[in-house]
């Protein structure tokens, strides 16, 4: 059956029931643009205990964003290590602030237009839509949904995405059926829903969303 987007009260009615087993999450937006970009960066392919260590060791051993760009890139990745893949994000974190200019600085995104603003995060060295909606999100409070691999699982699942949607296309496309004031929530439960229950191999009899998840129909698990 060919996929169709779903109605804005289907929508509502996951981010309720979301809500009943995950609670409300607040964002509390911190407006420090910079320092989510490199946690973001810092994140990939890593567990967020990871990165806090990495983040915490990179600050400590350069205050400063100018001295971070400034610094050898073999202390970067001495800094970073417990992060893992040092080698390649302390060369792609210099760099980034290299074209921040002399003064790193990325407070002006937090009234740009939403589309140069993404257009001018995604041009940043190994920065794509993921990490700009972080960005936009945790700093500012901007409604985005980053799509990571959990929101991209289960949104799929759940028929909020488009079966095979590459993670670009799914940015776009879960944006056009969330209020934009449920995109954190949306964006923390369906994670949290990820990581308990729809998992790579879900445990649909156990889940709570089942008997309005075309992926539970398809399946057949309802027959037995």
């Amino acid at each position: 059956m060919a996929w169709r987007r779903p109605e804005k009260r289907r929508v509502r009615a996951i981010r309720d029931r979301l809500r009943t087993l995950y609670g409300r999450p607040i964002n509390e937006p911190h407006g420090h643009p910079i320092a989510e970009l490199v946690r973001t960066v810092l994140s990939q392919n890593t567990s967020d205990s990871n990165r806090d260590v990495a983040y915490r060791r990179l600050r400590e051993r350069f205050p400063t964003w100018e001295e971070v760009r400034d610094a050898p890139v073999e202390e970067l990745i001495d800094a970073i290590r417990p992060g893992g893949l040092a080698n390649t994000k302390a060369p792609r974190i210099k760099a980034i602030l290299e074209r921040l200019g002399d003064h790193p600085d990325l407070d002006w995104l937090a009234g740009a237009p939403r589309q140069p603003a993404i257009e001018f995060l995604t041009s940043l060295p190994g920065v794509g839509r993921k990490t700009a909606a972080c960005v936009l999100m945790f700093a500012f409070d901007r409604p985005e949904i980053p799509v990571d691999t959990h929101v991209h699982r289960v949104g799929g699942r759940l028929g909020l995405l488009p079966e095979g949607a590459s993670f670009d296309q799914a940015h776009d496309e879960i944006l056009r059926v969330v209020d934009p004031r449920d995109a954190y929530e949306l964006h923390i439960n369906l994670i949290r829903h990820g990581r308990a229950v729809c998992r790579p191999r879900p445990r649909c009899p156990e889940c709570e969303l089942r008997r309005m998840c075309p992926y539970w129909r398809r399946s057949g698990m309802q027959a037995t």
